[in-house]
């Protein structure tokens, strides 16, 4: 593990790493950023029990012409537009507490992350997005968070930063940021590993990930959800430490990856979120042809489905499947493929791919005589 020597640092800041485009990636922006030297205060080792580095003085920022709304300082705290706007004075964590925390970007993750960690008591002291909007959500969620429009003032105020940013912006977004001695730094990708991150690192340093394994589609329901929820953590076992008792702060599991299966793990996640969503619009698709809305479809099928997963649960997934594919209902096949071809093409994919591989479940369990599973496998060989 790397060594630590005590003192934070001050280290010359590379030039902007660039604005990212793409409009859906609302949070990439902060990296859209010009860096000036700063030197720190005192910055907790994380996970190291509490130990601090000496105090300097505190630091200033003074370019501002990359935020959109003209505002570079806190949200709240000072008028934009003078040098005093940007000197804080550096108040760091205790010894045996938790570290102070800076979340970038403001949106589904970032936000109810930091809800669920300031209600368990872990010390959300800021966030940054360069989206006004979210930042005052963000702060209405957690009230006396400092709020930035460029991420690199954060750094200045917090001790782990956690990158709340979409995937295919984490390397751009880090690269814009360089960390100081003492500080620590994770992203909350379940496909990336923790050497993304690289490029923010200076001496004393750490990288890591957090990826709750959680639907962030709203911020409460996220929030009760990572109750129970599965955390994938990644970093030495200093930091690694620190983010498991952050995770069972928040009442999830922490989980450690085995390494190189993070692409599988991540895959796997998607199929069960997005993937089973998926497989819901197909329900709908075709309970629409019964006369059922959206609702009336998931108040039929939901409980169906919560009773398979309970199976599956209780007897394993090879003994849950139920069906035609079990029974060798050769004619129940052939009628729901004739009657998805007229009245709900869209959804004849979807039931085709699951019935190859119910198909193969079946067989499996050897539930098919030969001949029968061959009338099965000919009946979808026709259709594709």
């Amino acid at each position: 593990m790397r060594a630590w020597d005590g003192r934070s640092e001050r280290r010359p800041r590379g030039p902007s790493a660039g604005h990212v485009d793409d409009a859906d990636l609302e949070e990439v922006r902060a990296a859209g950023i010009d860096l000036d030297p700063r030197t720190p205060g005192e910055r907790l080792r994380p996970g190291s029990g509490g130990d601090v580095a000496p105090a300097t003085e505190a630091g200033t920022v003074t370019d501002v012409d990359h935020a959109p709304d003209g505002d570079h300082a806190p949200d709240g705290d000072h008028a934009p537009g003078t040098a005093q706007d940007h000197a804080h004075p550096h108040s760091h964590s205790a010894p045996g507490e938790p570290p102070l925390i800076g979340i970038v970007g403001a949106g589904a993750v970032g936000s109810a992350l930091g809800l669920a960690l300031s209600r368990a008591g872990w010390p959300v002291t800021a966030v940054a997005s360069r989206d006004k909007g979210r930042r005052e959500r963000f702060r209405s969620l957690v009230p006396g968070t400092r709020a930035f429009a460029e991420a690199n003032a954060l750094l200045d105020e917090v001790e782990l930063v956690v990158l709340a940013v979409p995937d295919d912006a984490i390397a751009q977004v880090a690269g814009g940021l360089h960390m100081y001695g003492g500080q620590a730094m994770v992203h909350t990708s379940g496909l990336l590993g923790a050497e993304v991150l690289m490029a923010a690192m200076a001496a004393g340093t750490q990288i890591g990930a957090f990826h709750p394994l959680v639907a962030f589609a709203d911020t409460e329901r996220a929030v009760e959800a990572l109750k129970g929820a599965t955390v994938a953590i990644e970093g030495d076992p200093q930091l690694a430490d620190l983010l498991a008792r952050m995770a069972e702060a928040i009442g999830a599991v922490p989980v450690r990856l085995a390494p190189g299966s993070k692409t599988a793990y991540h895959a796997a996640a998607v199929l069960a979120a997005g993937g089973v969503v998926a497989l819901l619009d197909a329900i709908a698709e075709v309970g629409r042809v019964a006369g059922l809305d959206e609702a009336g479809s998931l108040a039929v099928y939901g409980p169906l489905i919560r009773q398979t997963l309970g199976n599956a649960s209780a007897i394993g997934i090879r003994n849950a499947l139920t069906g035609p594919m079990t029974r060798g209902d050769v004619g129940t096949l052939e009628a729901h493929l004739d009657g998805l071809a007229r009245l709900a093409p869209d959804a004849l994919d979807v039931y085709l791919a699951l019935a190859r591989r119910e198909l193969a479940l079946a067989e499996d369990r050897g539930a098919l005589a030969p001949e029968v599973a061959a009338r099965l496998r000919a009946s979808l060989a026709n259709r594709s």
